[in-house]
Order: structure tokens, then sequence, then C-alpha cells
């Protein structure tokens, strides 16, 4: 039976080639040629995208993890610049340039073409309800280029996971500032490029700490405690389980297969420096 690893190493695998969209600078040109300005004006733009032109409120809930005002300041005026639908073609025309330039012949190759099938049967089983991410990108046509129907295939999957991971912190009542936090005390991304990536002053920090030592999931020194470190542990589980179901649906032969043809994909993006070693994501360029 497939199992929850699976999920977390498909995750790993893909997430790279999904993140072109993100650190590419053929992406970055694709949004300011939309009439987008900056990174983050172009981040917002671009993943928001599939949801229509919704507000600050809804990308904020939706993400979960941005501080409100850093949201603000780009939503809803990133509309203005960009409506949903340039924002979306914007990101297509990145993620494609992005693809011919790191993995050249790739895009047109049989390997791609069997990765897009599959990956795409994972994304046909994706299960919408409470996955407002995973629901908006699933509702999108599938372009008939290979690379980019991965592509949006991939994306559609890690934001039903993504979606997971938020009801997991939810559920076990821990905020957007808590859940970086716990990332930062567990060594795994420092405080500061946590706090500048996204937007929480020192106040709310400090606030998500007092919080957390309360609970017993902090020690003395910052550091998690056993507690804390049991319930990231069980955090982390609750996402890779409710992440499994698209992968079961396409079945042991077919994850595995899948993850062969991601191996060099992911390669070929970390080698070429378009996935750094300090992002948020949770991803290191070496996992998997």
């Amino acid at each position: 039976m497939t199992s929850a690893g699976t999920a977390r190493r498909l995750w790993a695998l893909a997430e790279p080639y999904h993140a072109l969209t993100y650190f590419s600078d053929e992406s970055r040109a694709a949004g300011e040629a939309a009439g987008l300005s900056g990174f983050w004006s172009t981040y917002f733009a671009l993943r928001a995208a599939p949801l229509g032109p919704v507000g600050p409120a809804v990308v904020t809930a939706s993400f979960y993890n941005f501080a409100p005002a850093f949201v603000a300041r780009r939503v809803p005026a990133v509309w203005d610049a960009a409506t949903p639908r340039a924002a979306l073609e914007a990101r297509s025309a990145g993620v494609d340039a992005a693809v011919r330039r790191v993995l050249g012949e790739w895009a047109a190759s049989p390997e791609a073409a069997e990765a897009a099938g599959l990956a795409r049967r994972a994304a046909e089983a994706v299960d919408a309800p409470g996955r407002p991410l995973a629901a908006a990108n699933a509702a999108l046509p599938l372009p008939d280029e290979p690379h980019l129907a991965l592509w949006q295939a991939v994306t559609t999957l890690r934001e039903h996971r993504g979606d997971g991971h938020n009801a997991a912190l939810l559920e076990r009542e821990v905020s957007g500032p808590a859940a970086h936090v716990l990332v930062a005390a567990a060594g795994r991304v420092d405080r500061e490029w946590l706090q500048k990536a996204r937007g929480w002053d020192d106040d709310a920090w400090s606030a998500a700490t007092d919080g957390l030592t309360a609970r017993g999931w902090l020690d003395d020194d910052g550091g998690l405690s056993a507690e804390g470190l049991a319930m990231t542990t069980a955090i982390e589980a609750d996402t890779d389980r409710l992440a499994l179901g698209p992968w079961r649906a396409l079945g042991d032969a077919g994850c595995d297969r899948l993850g062969e043809l991601l191996v060099p994909v992911r390669r070929a993006v970390v080698t070429a420096g378009l996935f750094p070693d300090r992002n948020p994501i949770g991803v290191a360029p070496d996992a998997a």
C-alpha cells in the first residue's frame, strides 16, 4: 500500500520544479511584462491568480502563514496591475521559459510526457473540500505542452498538500507565526529569514514564542522541548497522511515511476541555482 512517506518523497522531488515560478529570472520577467513590480507582488499575484481577484483577507486565510499587513501591502493592488488571467498567463510563460533554459530538449521528451501523464492522474484524484488552493488549481485546464502540464499538475498536488498542512496546524491551534517559531526552534530555517519572508514583526514573534512556551512546546533556551518535538512530528505526519489520497489513486508503481522521472528534473533545477537553500518552503536542496 502506498505510504505516507511516498507523499513526502514526491513532494520533495517535485517542489523545486513548482518553485521555478518563484525563483527563476524568467518568472520575474514574465511578471514584470504583465505589469507586476517586485518579487512579492509577483509572488502573490501568480500564486493567488487561480482564486480570482480576491482581497487580502482571502489570500491571508488561504496562504495561512503570512502576516496580514504583509499581504495587504500587495493585495488587492496586484489586480490593478495585472488581472488574474494575465497573472496565470505570466506564470505559464515564466515557467515555460525557465524550463526550456534549464532542461532544454527534455521539455518535449517522452519522459516529460510520461511524467505529465502520471502527475495528471494523481492531480485528478485531489479531494477539494476544505482545500481552496488545491481546488482553484485543479479547476484550471492543463496546458497541451507536457512540461507545462506537469508543472500545473504538481502545483495542484503541492497546494493540496499545503491546504492539508494548514488543517493540521489549525487542528492543534498553531497560528501562522507560531508555525514559524516552531520551524526556527527546530533549526530548519533561521528566525531572521522567516520573519523577513513572511512579514511577522518582533512583537508577533515574541507573542507566539510566549504562547508556545506556556504550552510546554519550547524549552528555556527557545528550542523544541520533548513535547514540542512530538507535536511537530505529529503535524508533519498528519500533513503526509492528508496528502496521501492522490498518490494512493496513482498506485505504488505509478508513484515509483513518477519519482524516477522527477529525479533528474529536480537535480537540474537545483544545480541551476533555482531552488535556494535559504527559503521558507521547507524542502532542503539536497532532500530526496
